[in-house]
């Protein structure tokens, strides 16, 4: 178990995602989302990140359903506010947003300091907690004024008052999240899909940064939403279709990780664990078989001649920490 920042609060190494489990793109059962959380705890995943707008509140109903047979020191929650819901009649279905659930309610961007209490309140019962462990500020890219002048004080005053035990902002970018490490006094940030195989931007400033300010990070994305997982034409990269010199870029990354006898997911899943400044990588699931493979990958040992050869092809940065494996 890894520390978020100064705070109390303790995450696994690997943890586990729930956006899926919100009906991401498409259905999941309630059966499957069950069994998925219920493998990760098998596995020894401690560890469960959600938000509001992971299936208009679905990830958060399901998540709190299947931790309720597990003692509640044993594990750490955390979600996140900015994005507030609403009751809406307007019918049909969330796929605009990225999940396959009906449009019963309604997102309102709101960093007030009013909206990120009424949002935790709201999230809290949806997970049937009375409270959560770390709260990160949602996707402020828009809304930086009133998320550095309103949102984030508001995480503050509930930090110190106890109500949550680490405080934070989660991004799909890396230079607003350096700015949360550097301005504020943030526990922890999450990085999502801004340092992978792939895509190397937070290694410049924000990782640098969180390391001298003692900042956690949690990466997201560590797969930058499929490619890496399984490079193929009809993969995506960043919930976008993918650029075909990207695709040939993850197919020689496979093909090097095969060579030296690993996969894939396995190096990429090491490569965001390696650097100091990462307290856990967090990976979604939509079944229990996703879930045990997602550990297994994460617990697989990386030959070093692997990073080597990735140095040499200059498809990695000599900078960038890797692990410290067996010789191939």
């Amino acid at each position: 178990m890894n520390r978020l920042g100064r705070s109390g609060v303790q995450v696994s190494a690997l943890g586990f995602g729930g956006a899926v489990i919100g009906n991401l793109y498409t259905e999941v059962t309630e059966e499957q989302a069950h069994q998925a959380v219920s493998a990760a705890w098998a596995e020894g995943i401690r560890y469960f990140d959600t938000a509001p707008h992971y299936g208009l509140g679905l990830s958060e109903r399901r998540l709190g359903a299947a931790l309720r047979a597990h003692p509640r020191a044993d594990y750490t929650v955390s979600t996140k506010v900015g994005r507030r819901l609403e009751p809406s009649d307007g019918g049909g279905d969330d796929l605009a947003n990225g999940f396959a659930v009906p449009a019963t309610q309604r997102r309102v961007w709101d960093f007030s300091a009013d909206g990120v209490r009424r949002t935790l309140e709201a999230a809290l019962e949806r997970l049937g907690l009375d409270r959560v462990d770390a709260v990160y500020l949602h996707d402020p890219d828009d809304h930086a004024e009133q998320a550095f002048r309103e949102g984030y004080p508001a995480l503050e005053k509930l930090r110190s008052e106890g109500v949550v035990g680490a405080i934070g902002a989660g991004m799909n970018q890396a230079e607003m999240l350096t700015r949360f490490v550097r301005d504020t006094d943030v526990d922890v940030v999450l990085c999502a899909g801004r340092y992978t195989l792939l895509d190397q931007r937070a290694l410049t400033e924000l990782l640098p940064a969180a390391v001298e300010r003692g900042t956690s990070v949690v990466i997201g994305g560590a797969f930058n939403s499929g490619l890496l997982a399984d490079p193929k034409p009809e993969a995506t990269y960043n919930y976008a279709t993918t650029p075909r010199e990207l695709l040939d870029r993850a197919l020689r990354l496979k093909a090097i990780a095969e060579r030296h006898g690993t996969t894939l997911r396995a190096a990429a899943l090491a490569f965001c664990a390696a650097h100091p400044a990462v307290a856990s990588v967090l990976v979604g699931a939509r079944s229990a078989d996703e879930v045990r493979d997602n550990a297994r990958q994460f617990a697989a040992r990386v030959p070093s001649g692997l990073w080597q050869e990735l140095r040499a092809e200059r498809l990695l940065p000599a900078e960038a920490p890797v692990p410290e494996e067996e010789p191939s």
